[in-house]
């Protein structure tokens, strides 16, 4: 499974890199942040495409639109997809499809997870919807 998302990686950074010049291990974040910061790297009217990082967890979602591949570049975390629980680690890829409920429920290594997301079709934020804790 880790030789695919590295084989999968690789190939998506060669297509990135054959549009622009982009090297991902030095994106770094932008400003200090207590839990999440998000950097948008691409976008097109298909797909929008971020580096994200998250220090403690981020609370469970899911996008009615929006179908969300991640690809874990750093870190060790958590994760609930639906109603299973699992740790995701560098080189790790992760399909979540449209209505899918998802959670970073904690980050269990010392430095932040480091993410790419690409968001299909284009994502403006709008279609995160929050599960209301009870």
């Amino acid at each position: 499974m880790k030789t695919k998302c590295l084989f999968f990686l690789l190939t998506f950074v060669a297509f990135l890199g054959s549009a622009q010049e982009l090297s991902l291990e030095e994106y770094e974040p932008e400003v200090e942040f207590d839990n999440i910061h998000v950097q948008k790297i691409s976008e097109d009217s298909l797909q929008s495409t971020f580096i994200i990082w998250v220090k403690k967890g981020v609370k469970e979602h899911y996008h009615a639109q929006h179908t969300e591949n991640l690809i874990v570049l750093e870190g060790k975390a958590e994760m609930t997809l639906g109603d299973s629980t699992f740790i995701i680690e560098e080189e790790d890829y992760l399909n979540i499809p449209m209505g899918m409920k998802h959670s970073v429920t904690r980050v269990i290594s010392k430095k932040p997870l480091k993410v790419i997301s690409i968001q299909s079709p284009r994502f403006d934020g709008s279609d995160r919807i929050f599960i209301k804790e009870e």
